[in-house]
């Protein structure tokens, strides 16, 4: 007979707390972003962007697996959708190392990074040209570091530690 290094949930509703966290978790950050971009001012690169859909991603299947747990669904159908969002913040990760890595110059970021926004005009007839002539911030440099690390690097951390809590969810012993 052999065991299991991991339990299995026997009751979708032991998935409740770690779904809930999860959700919120990515909840605050993509409303953390949300929030430096329209309050804040900072104006996200194409790689900063790009790094919002796995939480566009994440949140619906976090609610799913909120509703799951909490009407006690099979818990092979919470379980599935935990790790559904686990895998997306596990690209949310990699995503992040790559930004961060292009920002510390270790490879060449995407071309549509290359230049920056001054100002996009407020004059309906010049709107078109501008969408047309100006793009994003660079994606080389870090608007901000705190504690050394970037936006980008934070996003590292941060998807690591929600897809942890994903993964504990899935496996946790009901």
């Amino acid at each position: 007979m052999t065991s299991t290094s991991f339990a299995v949930p026997t009751d979708s509703r032991a998935m409740l707390w770690p779904a809930l966290l999860l959700t919120a978790g990515m909840a605050v950050v993509i409303l953390s972003a949300l929030g430096f971009e329209h309050i804040g001012h900072y104006i996200p690169c194409a790689l900063c962007l790009m790094q919002r859909w796995p939480y566009y991603v994440g949140i619906p299947i976090g609610l799913l697996a909120v509703l799951s747990s909490a009407m006690n669904a099979p818990p092979a159908v919470t379980r599935t959708l935990l790790l559904l969002a686990a895998l997306a913040m596990l690209v949310g990760a990699g995503m992040g190392v790559y930004h961060a890595g292009v920002e510390w110059k270790f490879w060449e970021g995407p071309a549509t990074c290359a230049t920056s926004v001054n100002a996009i005009s407020n004059n309906a007839a010049d709107l078109l040209n501008d969408l047309n002539t100006q793009h994003g911030p660079s994606c080389t440099d870090a608007t901000l570091r705190v504690l050394g690390l970037s936006f980008a690097g934070w996003n590292v951390i941060t998807s690591l530690v929600l897809a942890g809590i994903a993964v504990f969810g899935a496996t946790r012993k009901g």
